[in-house]
């Protein structure tokens, strides 16, 4: 039975995370990659609205709490709770090793529009634009299409930007992509999926990696 494609995105990115590794994870798709850590391997979640030891998202829930994203949540023993100013103080300080968000855009500059589509109501930002700028590796975990099938890895972006060449890695459905100063590598693709189909669903320029493989983890 083929895994369904935010799985695919989420446990390839698990693979990306160090043991020890502090991360923030954004709404949606990022939230499960916590349901795919190898073995061995533990990381400290860190949640905007004010958790330092947030549980995994198929760990215990407390219905008193609740992530950043709204749904309930639970803490790990040792964990923290604080208020909004200590939490960013945290993610402007440098504080965190990775934080993966899912994206609307990228570009090959590493560019990241992942907030808003003008025209259409938003409630707001959120904590993105510090997320990007102050954590060590910045992972997009996305589709790599729209659902009308327009690429979303663009030679630039035209959306608003959340951060500008912030992005380390770029993960999808498709392909795992290195941003480099070079511009983008196509690092491993997905099964059954070749380089050229990537290519052909990517707008931006791909340099194909001379270790090009599968995805890790498939």
């Amino acid at each position: 039975m083929p895994i369904d494609s935010k799985e695919l995105i989420a446990k390839r990115v698990a693979l990306e995370l160090e043991d020890g590794d502090i991360v923030n994870l954004g709404i949606g798709l990022p939230t499960l990659v916590t349901n795919y850590l190898p073995e061995g391997i533990s990381v400290i979640l860190h949640s905007e609205n004010g958790f330092m030891g947030l549980a995994p998202l198929n760990g215990p829930a407390d219905p008193d709490l609740v992530n950043a994203g709204g749904k309930p949540a639970g803490i790990i023993p040792g964990g923290a709770i604080f208020d909004s100013l200590m939490s960013f103080s945290l993610v402007r300080g440098g504080h965190l090793d990775v934080t993966v968000l899912g994206g609307l855009q990228v570009d090959e500059a590493g560019n990241l529009a992942n907030w808003m589509v003008p025209g259409k109501m938003v409630p707001g930002m959120g904590g993105a634009m510090d997320l990007v700028a102050g954590a060590r590796k910045v992972i997009v975990a996305m589709e790599h299409t729209a659902k009308d099938g327009a690429p979303k890895i663009l030679r630039k972006c035209d959306l608003p930007l959340t951060g500008k060449g912030v992005v380390s890695l770029i993960v999808t459905d498709m392909a795992v992509i290195k941003v480099t100063p070079e511009g983008l590598v196509l690092e491993e693709v997905a099964p059954g999926v070749t380089a050229e189909e990537v290519c052909s669903k990517t707008e931006a320029a791909l340099r194909i990696s001379e270790t090009l493989s599968t995805m890790k983890g498939f």
